[in-house]
């Protein structure tokens, strides 16, 4: 299956903008692919304000997500590997959605991971224990 990552962050997104605050997304600035204004950085990561107001040109599919922001009056074009994004938030409340971090893949591991699906007569193993569920504040 498809990774759930991009189907939440635009869930989310709608539900923030629908709830009339304003949706954050916390970002690994040194994903392989990012593109943010690294000055604009700390630790690794940066915080973006994706509100309608507040950007252009929104586009969110499964492979990333991509607007035009101003930083210090300058415009910039910004593009987000799905996999980068952390976390996404409405700044009010906090309420959203922290992510688990996925490490970067090269197209050449994805290719020899493809090689190692089980045939489809093989039943997947199952899942061991008791399922679980984080509450996130």
């Amino acid at each position: 299956m498809t990774s759930s990552r991009p189907y939440l962050i635009r869930a989310l997104y709608e539900w923030i903008v629908d709830n009339d605050c304003t949706p954050h997304i916390l970002v690994n600035a040194e994903y392989p692919a990012v593109q943010v204004p690294q000055g604009f950085a700390n630790d690794g990561q940066i915080v973006l304000n994706i509100s309608p107001s507040a950007v252009r040109h929104l586009h969110m599919d499964n492979d990333a997500v991509s607007f035009e922001g101003r930083f210090g009056g300058v415009p910039h074009s910004l593009y987000v590997p799905v996999a980068a994004v952390m976390g996404i938030y409405a700044r009010e409340n906090g309420q959203g959605m922290v992510f688990d971090l996925e490490p970067a893949v090269d197209d050449d591991e994805e290719l020899d991971m493809e090689d190692d699906v089980p045939p489809p007569d093989d039943e997947p193993p199952r899942p061991s224990g008791r399922p679980s569920l984080k509450v996130v504040k």
